[in-house]
């Protein structure tokens, strides 16, 4: 079996209207230059902890905020994918190697202008489980606090680089 794919497409059904609180969320975003900060998804150990980490990071770090990928992705009229587009970059916090959703949002924005972060360089954990729930919660935590505080310090001294 080849453990590789080319580029390749998706069907996605179409869908009517959008999400009105995704709509108002994103226009505060965009109002506020807010930077769009994704993470990976799912019952993975992994994913987990870069959502976890994720959503650490938009809410402790000023002019960071998190971003639906769902509507981002699939609502190609929402006010949400306008947000990212018009972002001056995004963080995207991946979970693994696999870079699901890095790989769909460098087909959406140009790539130069997203930041990708693979968290497991970072807490070096998990590479033989995969469900989240075989993970103790409070082990879980902690570990997406110590990826959090790292990947809060890796954008505080890139912001600083830039400013200077």
């Amino acid at each position: 079996m080849d453990k590789s794919t080319p580029d390749f497409g998706l069907e996605v059904d179409g869908v009517g209207g959008v999400c009105p609180a995704g709509e108002a969320y994103a226009e505060r975003q965009i109002a506020e230059k807010k930077t769009p900060v994704f993470s990976c998804e799912g019952p993975c150990i992994r994913g987990e902890i870069a959502r976890l980490a994720a959503n650490i990071v938009a809410r402790e770090v000023p002019g960071y905020a998190r971003a639906c990928h769902a509507e981002t992705f699939f609502v190609p009229h929402s006010g949400m994918l306008r947000w990212v587009k018009g972002a001056d970059r995004s963080v995207m916090i991946e979970g693994c190697f696999l870079k699901c959703h890095s790989r769909v949002l460098n087909n959406l924005v140009e790539p130069e202008r997203v930041l990708h972060i693979d968290t497991n360089p970072i807490h070096h954990k998990y590479s033989d489980i995969f469900l989240m729930d075989d993970v103790p919660e409070e082990e879980r935590k902690a570990t997406a606090r110590a990826v959090a505080d790292r990947i809060i310090q890796m954008l505080t001294d890139r912001e600083q680089q830039q400013g200077s």
